[in-house]
């Protein structure tokens, strides 16, 4: 089907594994917040359905057999599950195993199976979050249901949640103290392995402080307020927080995030409060909503998560056990800090009404 070698990042790898793996086992464990199996929570799994350029086609678990057919029904091809399983153990080796320093590689097995199974492409076709639609069967509910998952692997690196871009940077006013232009030039002139740090503690040490102004990008900043009016200002002060205290994971941050109180809340349970609405802002990172794209709050991976993780176990964070799926993502989300020079952010600059400001960036990413 496919003359031309194809190759790929761990990232791109690991879904096709994802297909091969539940293929052969029929099956897939939900999750705890720790990455540990629930040995008595398992979703059968009906059929996958992938998307290629020839067409759909269909991946239907019958018996000990997986059968190929085509969106009508017509069968293609029919071949044991444990072949399925057995094409998985290979590309999970070779994936552990690929060239040191590469980013791209290519599987020459991997891809003449591929070819054998109709699949031509190692991301299927999706213009969302999802890259998997499976079919599984919930036994509490008895039903199949058609779902749609985003796959994070843990084979390359942990994953992004939610990318770092121009329209992800955070405005602020430096207030408190005054720069001369040439202060401001030395400043932006820090290039230390920690340079973000080392220039926001040299503004801090002229006896000035950053205060939110604004999300600079317009969809971003609507999309943040139509989930919740008081995000934006919870994520500036969270990212400034990670300064304070050196810390990067919600986990850690929740706790000076509540004595800060950004939105100035009168009451005990201060966490709880902020809890929710980083939780919020997590799930819909992880399931639709784009920071450049307008949101209309459909979540596009209406299944959840599927987490490869190191040793090439699949882990289900169904997006049904609410709880657990958001308990999952708050546990292991921490702020990544971003290359400096693609984003325009981390320097001060003097705006037009006079005012000295700074840019930070979100760019969130799961243990």
């Amino acid at each position: 089907m496919n003359n031309r070698e194809i190759t790929g990042n761990i990232g791109e790898w690991s879904e096709i594994y994802t297909l091969l793996k539940l293929l052969g086992e029929g099956k897939v464990y939900a999750g705890d917040q720790n990455l540990e199996k629930i040995k008595n929570l398992v979703y059968p799994i009906i059929m996958i359905i992938r998307q290629e350029k020839e067409g759909v086609y269909d991946y239907l678990v019958s018996n000990a057999d997986i059968v190929i057919q085509k969106a009508d029904g017509t069968e293609l091809l029919r071949l044991s599950a444990e072949k399925f399983l057995h094409e998985a153990e290979y590309l999970l080796s070779a994936m552990q195993n690929k060239p040191a320093g590469a980013r791209s590689f290519s599987v020459a097995k991997t891809q003449a199976f591929m070819d054998k199974i109709y699949c031509s492409t190692l991301k299927a076709s999706s213009s969302d979050k999802t890259d998997i639609h499976i079919v599984l069967h919930d036994q509490r509910t008895r039903m199949n249901n058609n779902l749609g998952f985003s796959i994070k692997s843990q084979l390359g690196g942990d994953s992004t949640l939610l990318n770092a871009s121009g329209a992800t940077n955070f405005t602020y006013k430096v207030v408190g103290a005054d720069f001369s232009d040439e202060e401001i030039e030395n400043i932006n002139a820090i290039a230390t392995r920690t340079k973000i740090i080392d220039r926001v503690d040299a503004v801090r040490r002229k006896g000035a402080e950053l205060q939110f102004d604004h999300v600079d990008n317009s969809i971003f900043r609507s999309n943040l307020a139509m989930m919740d009016n008081g995000l934006a200002p919870t994520i500036a002060q969270l990212l400034v927080e990670q300064f304070n205290t050196g810390e990067r994971t919600f986990s850690n941050l929740i706790k000076p995030l509540a004595e800060s109180n950004p939105l100035g809340f009168d009451m005990d349970d201060k966490e709880d409060v902020y809890i929710y609405k980083l939780k919020h802002l997590l799930t819909s990172a992880a399931l639709g909503m784009m920071p450049s794209k307008k949101w209309t709050g459909r979540y596009d991976a209406n299944g959840g998560y599927l987490v490869v993780k190191k040793d090439g176990e699949i882990l289900c964070y169904h997006f049904y056990d609410k709880n657990r799926f958001e308990d999952f993502l708050f546990a292991n989300a921490y702020l990544e800090r971003g290359k400096t020079h693609r984003h325009g952010y981390a320097s001060l600059y003097r705006g037009e009404d006079g005012c000295v400001y700074f840019k930070l960036n979100l760019q969130i990413r799961l243990k």
